[in-house]
C-alpha cells in the first residue's frame, strides 16, 4: 500500500510530461472547449484523464505514488498559474487572448471559423444577452475562459473624427 513501486521522482517526472502534454493539446483545441462544455467534450475530458492515468503512475497503484501525483499537479498547476500572472506573454501563450466575434453587427466569419463556433453557438449567446438579431450588437467578445460577452449597441455608434 505504501512502497513504491518506481523511484518518487519518477512519478514526479511523470505528472510533469503529462500536465505540460495536455496543457498544449487542450490549449490547441481552442478557448471553446474549456469554456463551454457539450456533453461530448466533457466525455473527451474523462477518457483523456483515463488515458494518461497509467502513463503517470507507471502502474504503481500504491497511496503513497497517488500522493506524489496530486501533490505534483497541485504544485505545478499553481506554478503555471503564477507565471501567468507574472508574465504577460505567457499569459497569452496558455489562455490565449479575447477575440472580437461581431463589431457593429457584423459577425467575423474567419474567427468565428477559427474558433470552430457555429452560428447558432453565437446566436444562443446573442439571445442571453437579451438581443434578438445581430443587427444589435456592437460587440460580442469570445473571451479567454470561452464565454462570449455581448455589449448592445444603445444608440448611435460614434463615428470617427
Amino acid at each position: 500500500m505504501w512502497k513504491l513501486a518506481q523511484p518518487w521522482w519518477e512519478f514526479v517526472l511523470r505528472a510533469l510530461l503529462v500536465y505540460g502534454f495536455l496543457l498544449v493539446t487542450l490549449r490547441l483545441t481552442g478557448k471553446r472547449q474549456v469554456g463551454q462544455l457539450a456533453p461530448f467534450d466533457l466525455v473527451l475530458l474523462l477518457v483523456l484523464s483515463n488515458a494518461v492515468q497509467n502513463s503517470m503512475n507507471a502502474g504503481d497503484n500504491t497511496v503513497g505514488g497517488g500522493f506524489v501525483l496530486v501533490l505534483t499537479l497541485l504544485a505545478v498547476n499553481g506554478f503555471v498559474g503564477w507565471l501567468t500572472w507574472r508574465n504577460k506573454r505567457l499569459e497569452t501563450f496558455f489562455e490565449g487572448s479575447p477575440q472580437i466575434l461581431v463589431h457593429n453587427g457584423v459577425v467575423d466569419e474567419r474567427k468565428l471559423a477559427a474558433e470552430r463556433m457555429t452560428r447558432h453557438e453565437l446566436m444562443a449567446a446573442v439571445r442571453q444577452a437579451g438581443l434578438t438579431d445581430l443587427a444589435d450588437v456592437r460587440v460580442a467578445i469570445l473571451e479567454t475562459n470561452g464565454r462570449i460577452n455581448v455589449i448592445a449597441k444603445t444608440g448611435p455608434a460614434p463615428s470617427a473624427p
